[in-house]
């Protein structure tokens, strides 16, 4: 496994981490014993970075995490751990964003709870709050760093100008947001304000939230649960046309002899030696399968085919349904 730095002076970690939302059912249905196997896999592959939040399961993945840690000693000491803060349930069932101070202290010990730890090596903002400036925000959170019950900030789905000004206050070790074959936008900006301030760009969903893993075929049964239910680019004509164009890049990877999932990958790995690709699963197979990618090495004339059968901009459909935009700065 390839290791990559977090931000300009943090830790090495996996150049393949490992997103944890899939251990909730944000997909297809996950239980607890087969996503602790994942994790248990994760370490024995090699991939140490993980990523989790609050939001997920409303404190149940995070609650996962910390009872992996708990029945496998040594564990936590052998992760560089993230999760994120800002997205609030209200009593009616309403989702808003809180980057009040007041609200980070209230969310940072509630997550360091339910992790069981003393420290979260990196605390990401989650989403915008227009109520509060970034510098604000982030002026808090560097209180935690003195304090050290974090290791460093992060940002998710912000514009690059949001990620200058808050590197102005404290430095900033990641930036996240999506970033695939299919959702390229990143590079309009925001890939090179992360190299500009020393930040490591997360991606999360760059295997296309399964498209580009091979195993999806059907969209109609999707549970109403799923997030992919009403996205805009698994929903009829979008989804057959994003499908069919996909099948050339599934060929290929077939004629080298690679998992599609890995392909994948080592495509996003190559793009810049600051980003930090973090798929998610909710099975040691698929984990072992797409871990892979941190041993590649494309060549230039792989990477030109591949970005032939998938352009830049192939994909039909918006990555998000409207009601999902809020709190996502668009640049």
């Amino acid at each position: 496994m390839q290791k990559r730095k977090l931000g300009r002076n943090g830790p090495e970690i996996s150049a393949v981490g490992l997103g944890c939302m899939s251990f909730i059912g944000f997909y297809d249905p996950a239980d607890d014993a087969t996503s602790l196997k994942t994790l248990a896999t994760a370490l024995d592959v090699g991939v140490d970075f993980w990523d989790t939040a609050d939001v997920y399961g409303m404190g149940r993945c995070e609650n996962l995490l910390g009872r992996f840690f708990r029945e496998n000693p040594g564990s936590r000491e052998r992760v560089t751990l993230a999760s994120k803060f800002s997205i609030r349930r209200m009593p009616d069932g309403s989702r808003a964003h809180d980057n009040s101070p007041e609200y980070i202290a209230q969310a940072l010990e509630a997550s360091l709870k339910r992790l069981g730890v003393e420290r979260i090596d990196l605390y990401y903002v989650h989403r915008i709050d227009e109520r509060i400036p970034i510098e604000d925000t982030v002026g808090a959170l560097s209180k935690n760093v003195q304090s050290g019950k974090i290791g460093a900030i992060g940002l998710s789905e912000m514009a690059p100008d949001t990620l200058r000004r808050a590197a102005s206050v404290h430095p900033i070790a990641a930036m996240q947001s999506e970033y695939s074959l299919w959702t390229r936008n990143a590079e309009l900006g925001l890939l090179q304000a992360c190299e500009e301030v020393g930040a490591s760009f997360v991606a999360f969903s760059p295997l296309g939230r399964a498209l580009f893993t091979g195993v999806l075929q059907q969209v109609e049964t999707f549970a109403a649960s799923d997030f992919r239910s009403d996205n805009p680019r698994f929903v009829g004509l979008n989804w057959r046309r994003n499908r069919d164009r996909v099948a050339g890049f599934l060929d290929y990877a077939k004629s080298l002899g690679v998992a599609p999932s890995a392909l994948a990958l080592a495509w996003t790995l190559a793009k810049a030696p600051h980003i930090v690709p973090i798929p998610g699963t909710r099975t040691a197979e698929h984990l072992r399968e797409f871990a892979a990618a941190g041993s590649m090495t494309l060549s230039a004339s792989q990477i030109a085919e591949i970005e032939r059968l998938l352009p830049a901009g192939f994909a039909a459909g918006e990555r998000y349904p409207e009601a999902r935009w809020v709190g996502v700065e668009v640049y």
